[in-house]
């Protein structure tokens, strides 16, 4: 549905950073005056990102340093969600991490090894340089002696104030198709991060809704779990993909700060 749609009735909603909040961590236009607003109308939010340079303490500190008010307990991210996911199902695993950014924060629950020491699990966070040949045929080898991938998301491209840079969506598919593996993701579009995410604003899943720039992994995912899903037309959304995609979002707002006419929020509920 497009941006004459009629207002959006749910009880929470969870909120993307990246491209819908922030563009390398500058405020987007009207975008904490629209946190604000839902604040002081009272509905619940939960901040979830795929976003892995950083801790989800340094998240909240650029949302601070952006004009935003939120809390750490209000921030879910992938590298939290992708630690609680193997502390449960591989709490043993020797894990060989793949990473742009110092997350030991984040992830001081699990084993991390060197690349010349065996592992269990290859695990893939955010790409930059540090994706290069070398550590990617380190990766594979592993794999190809019996580790498993795993992927705190795998998202193809994100944008910065530079433009568009390459994410590490390709980085899997490479891996995949190399060794022969299907990754497990943990992070968005993964069912269970949304779930997570929604348990956590204690509201039904009907009753929730997923604002993103991203079509696929953002809007569309939390769709098929019975999420509603609202596409903003900032960060990485490109009106093609829309025109292209056979699934359409809910709704479809200019940006943000679009959002609180959305849900009819006038500053008190």
């Amino acid at each position: 549905m497009g941006d004459d749609a009629p207002p959006l009735d749910v009880d929470g909603l969870l909120i993307d950073i990246d491209g819908v909040l922030t563009l390398s961590w500058e405020p987007i236009e009207g975008a904490p005056e629209a946190v604000e607003r839902l604040r002081r109308g009272g509905v619940p939010m939960r901040f979830v990102t795929n976003t892995t340079s950083l801790t989800r303490a340094e998240v909240t500190e650029r949302l601070h340093t952006a004009g935003m008010e939120v809390g750490e307990d209000d921030v879910l991210t992938a590298p939290l969600a992708t630690a609680a996911w193997l502390a449960e199902h591989h709490p043993a695993a020797r894990c060989h991490l793949v990473n742009s950014g110092d997350l030991a924060a984040d992830l001081a629950a699990l084993d991390l090894v060197g690349p010349d020491e065996d592992a269990d699990v290859v695990l893939l966070g955010g790409a930059g340089p540090e994706f290069s040949y070398e550590a990617l045929n380190c990766a594979l080898g592993l794999l190809l002696d019996g580790a498993m991938l795993v992927a705190m998301h795998r998202n193809r491209y994100w944008r910065t104030a530079a433009g568009f840079a390459l994410d590490t969506g390709a980085f899997v598919a490479a891996l995949e198709q190399a060794a022969g593996v299907t990754a497990t993701v943990v992070g968005k579009p993964s069912p269970d991060f949304f779930a997570t995410a929604v348990r956590s604003l204690g509201v039904a899943p009907e009753r929730a809704a997923m604002v993103g720039d991203d079509l696929d992994s953002d809007v569309l995912a939390a769709q098929a779990v019975g999420l509603h899903g609202v596409l903003v037309r900032t960060g990485k959304f490109r009106e093609e993909t829309l025109e292209a995609s056979t699934d359409e979002p809910d709704r479809v707002i200019g940006s943000f700060a679009d959002l609180p006419a959305l849900l009819g929020t006038s500053g008190s509920r």
